[in-house]
């Protein structure tokens, strides 16, 4: 049977507790519990009901924090097309040796205070690569092995649907369910994962490096944020992806504001081939934030009005529309702003040159045009706000801003999000890739509306000018999209965004 339990929660907290059933239900002044269990244990549910609400948070912080996490380079395993688990026979191939020291050469000026691993070699041998000759031992952490699937471990995919026939299929389709030797293996991973927040957060540190396996990961990103299991296989953890996440101090001393700054930046092109969430993506979306203008002000502020992108925003936009030469666009479309219309140029240009460029055999058509659901401008002039009053342009800035401006955020991307999914919605047309240029703003509701969320989790994410994020659709666009990747920003090269930046408010609280 399943127990509904409610309790109110404080209404001002805009970090939304983790449970999947709560975004469903539109009510944002009482917190539901759902628990899965038999009539006998009704009761015991019913005296513990406080103990597993307050399990789910963190606990305060008193300084900012940064977690970067990064998956194993690939495996012989992998390779092999082998199923893992925790289980530890499989080590480092040259090729994940390599990824590796790319990992490493990416974050090599990057300051961190210690460093957390998974004991599982092909984990381990990742960790030692990137961490080099920094003095602070690496502390192994058990919890943060691979994800228990028991008796599939150590199985090829063929033998493992030879042999389990439904249950493998469940595993494909229908994970959070799926159940191996009297075990739910992604409810465990998911309950292991907060777990290992619990130890990693109590650390005396502001920057941890935290080196693991794909589906502990997507755990760990996912609860960080408040995703239920349910979003398994959405976030996508590549060999070697690197994902940042900041926990920011409340004031009230409450459990931090918690912000996915960048998910699954990786040693090579996020655009080049790969799966979504093991299956082959039938559409794609590519959210390209347009780059810096000439109203942006030093401290990264990008709410400057109509502007035409500046020297450095040309530079970004360049930089972009030669990343997605490894994609054939099907179309272009940008917010009528002129800065989101340059960048919107600069990529089909570079893309209708493809055959010149040698990226292609024949040149590409590529369909350009603008919508109104794009632009940020509309919703600046309906808060009648002052742009300078905005909160600085830094992870979890949508945090600070005032209801009415999250509302009207939310509502206009949910009109470009269904004029988007009505982009692709042809089904005769397979590998459709439609690329979005606007201000990131609108591309974090566009991502939030992806993942069937609510205004709530606007400031859960956080997008850099002349940044690149893919969604994928296994399923087509009636489907659940999965993020390849957020916030990717390699592609600028020496005007990428490091990954340990300062984090906000580094004083203590």
């Amino acid at each position: 049977m399943v127990l509904v339990v409610t309790r109110p929660f404080c209404s001002s907290s805009l970090h939304v507790p983790f449970d999947h059933h709560f975004h469903s239900t539109k009510t944002y002044s009482t917190r539901f519990v759902v628990v899965r269990c038999t009539q006998s244990s009704v009761q015991e549910i019913e005296e513990n009901v406080e103990l597993l609400g307050n399990s789910v948070l963190f606990p305060p912080l008193k300084v900012a924090k940064r977690v970067v996490l990064v998956r194993h380079g690939q495996s012989t395993w992998n390779a092999e097309g082998r199923i893992q688990g925790s289980s530890d026979f499989s080590v480092l191939t040259k090729k994940g040796e390599s990824q590796a020291e790319t990992s490493r050469q990416m974050l090599l000026e990057d300051n961190f205070d210690a460093c957390f691993a998974s004991p599982l070699a092909r984990s381990k041998k990742t960790a030692e690569i990137i961490w080099g000759s920094r003095q602070q031992q690496i502390i192994p952490e058990y919890d943060l092995r691979e994800i228990d699937l028991y008796s599939f471990q150590g199985l090829l995919k063929e033998e493992g649907k030879a042999r389990f026939g439904p249950a493998f299929h469940q595993w494909q389709v229908d994970a959070v369910n799926f159940v191996i030797d009297d075990h739910y293996p992604v409810r465990e991973l998911w309950d292991r994962a907060r777990s290992c927040w619990t130890k990693i957060l109590a650390h005396d540190s502001r920057s941890v490096l935290v080196v693991a396996h794909n589906a502990v990961n997507q755990a760990l990103v996912a609860t960080a944020i408040g995703l239920e299991a349910e979003y398994f296989r959405t976030l996508l953890q590549s060999n070697c992806g690197v994902s940042v996440l900041d926990f920011t101090p409340r004031m009230d001393g409450g459990s931090p504001h918690i912000c996915l700054n960048r998910l699954n930046q990786t040693p090579g092109s996020p655009v080049a081939g790969g799966k979504s969430g093991g299956r082959e993506a039938s559409k794609r979306i590519v959210l390209v934030c347009n780059g810096s203008t000439q109203g942006n002000t030093e401290d990264g502020v990008l709410f400057g009005g109509d502007q035409p992108l500046n020297m450095l925003g040309v530079i970004q936009s360049q930089k972009s529309a030669e990343l997605l030469l490894d994609l054939k666009v099907s179309s272009v479309i940008s917010s009528p702003n002129k800065s989101s219309i340059e960048t919107a140029m600069a990529i089909s240009q570079v893309q209708e040159a493809a055959d010149c460029l040698g990226a292609d055999c024949v040149p590409r058509y590529v369909e350009t045009k603008q919508k109104e659901d794009l632009d940020i401008e509309t919703i600046f002039k309906q808060s009648k706000k002052d742009v300078s009053s905005f909160p600085p342009f830094q992870p979890g800035w949508l945090n600070k801003v005032e209801d009415e401006f999250r509302t009207a955020l939310w509502d206009q991307s949910g009109k470009a999000w269904q004029s988007l999914l009505d982009e692709i919605s042809d089904e005769s047309r397979s590998g459709d890739v439609v690329v979005t240029v606007c201000h990131p703003a609108i591309h974090i509701g566009l991502m939030a509306q992806c993942l069937n969320l609510t205004k709530e989790w606007l400031g859960s994410f956080h997008l850099d000018a002349g940044s690149v994020s893919v969604l994928d659709f296994p399923d087509g666009p009636k489907g659940r999209g999965v993020i390849r990747c957020i916030n990717y920003t390699a592609h600028l090269g020496r005007w990428s965004i490091p990954i340990t930046r300062p984090t906000e408010d580094a004083e203590e609280f």
